[in-house]
């Protein structure tokens, strides 16, 4: 047991708010412990002297530290509840007023601290996570769609660097005629990446005059975009000797030709699930392997999370939807100059977006989030 962490804090902080549902107590608790493991972590000279590491285990501190902070403050004021109740009961008829005045005022704290511990809570499992795979296909609307699929992708590469986060294109499947994307897989890491880039997930339709266009008619067109979290080695365990069959092949180009002759691409398939990755990409038959693996590792952890998600599902949740990526999630009207996201009230402005600037629609976006997952509580 860490210095200082035992259960008997919760019972300390129930007694400051007893309408607190246990379970959630419960979960604070545990998110602070992990706190104090990760801090204990960061000052072993092991982990210090690795620098993948100390990054590694200081992002999934960053991702759950306000919780535990919350959680660290509602037991000092539970405390002070109890020494202000003792004084109540005591023979200072002074000091029993002096406690009947505050006393009020710090349960009132209390409530403001769990209500901001319980926006971390139901978010920190999202924000541990620091890397993703973003794959995006060019949808119905021929050329015009592939030009939108390379417009939706030069946004996120614009908005990722704003952020400070890591952009690499992994896979990208061209069409060299228009000067569009048929398809890009993309690895996207930092702080907050996936909390913030499942948003993402579905179906993007734009309706605009394509280049193409020459009596200068609105079309529609629409690309796909999957956002997978990518885990831990330590997270996911893969029998590659077993369950994977892999080997190297040539790259092919528009039409199926090979691009060079020597077999540089590589193709994984995972037995059991019938998966198969095909990464030709890079120049290296070893990275072009090493992104395979990656991508399969990430649709197989997706898969993971998708099932356990099915088996918390209430009925209440399949009646309000399932927010999946087959689903339209955006319009962006180019003759308006507004974006309008399915999930919310409000419109963005269109010229924000291509530039890269998510941070009004984000923050909107992980609002409503934060505010149905506390209610779910």
């Amino acid at each position: 047991m860490l210095a200082g962490m035992d259960h008997s804090q919760i019972q300390l902080v129930q007694s400051l708010l007893p309408a607190a549902a246990s379970r959630v107590l419960e979960k604070l608790f545990a998110i602070a412990r992990e706190d104090a493991e990760l801090a204990a972590l960061l000052e072993d000279p092991q982990v210090v002297t690795d620098h993948k590491r100390v990054r590694d285990v200081s992002m999934k501190r960053g991702a759950i530290e306000s919780a535990a902070n919350a959680w660290r403050e509602l037991v000092r004021l539970a405390r002070d509840a109890n020494d202000f109740r003792a004084m109540l009961a005591g023979k200072d008829a002074d000091m029993a007023v002096y406690a009947k005045e505050e006393l009020p005022a710090l349960e009132r704290t209390g409530q403001s601290l769990l209500d901001a511990a319980l926006q971390g809570l139901v978010n920190a499992e999202d924000n541990k996570i620091g890397s993703i795979m973003l794959e995006l296909r060019a949808g119905t609307g021929g050329d015009e769609a592939t030009l939108w699929a390379r417009d939706l992708m030069e946004m996120y590469q614009k908005y990722a660097g704003k952020r400070g986060w890591q952009f690499e294109v992994l896979e990208l499947s061209p069409e060299p005629g228009v000067g569009g994307v048929r398809g890009a897989v993309v690895n996207i890491k930092g702080p907050g990446v996936w909390s913030e880039m499942n948003f993402e997930a579905g179906v993007h339709s734009v309706k605009r005059v394509p280049a193409t266009e020459a009596q200068g008619r609105i079309h529609t067109s629409t690309a796909s975009v999957a956002v997978l979290p990518e885990p831990d080695e330590v997270e996911l365990k893969i029998d590659w000797a077993n369950d994977v069959e892999e080997f190297a092949t040539r790259a092919q180009g528009p039409g199926g030709q090979n691009v060079n002759k020597v077999e540089t691409a590589w193709q994984v398939h995972h037995k059991p699930t019938g998966i198969i990755i095909k990464m030709m990409e890079a120049k290296s038959q070893q990275q072009n392997r090493e992104r395979a693996r990656r991508l399969l590792t990430a649709r197989l952890y997706e898969a993971e999370l998708q099932r356990k998600k099915a088996e918390r599902a209430t009925a209440r949740k399949d009646q309000i939807g399932t927010a999946g990526r087959s689903e339209k999630i955006r319009t962006y009207r180019w003759k308006e100059g507004i974006v309008a996201d399915e999930r919310l009230p409000d419109e963005y402005a269109l010229r924000d977006l291509l530039a890269g600037d998510f941070a009004e629609l984000m923050r909107d976006l992980s609002q409503r989030e934060t505010t149905r997952r506390v209610g779910e509580l």
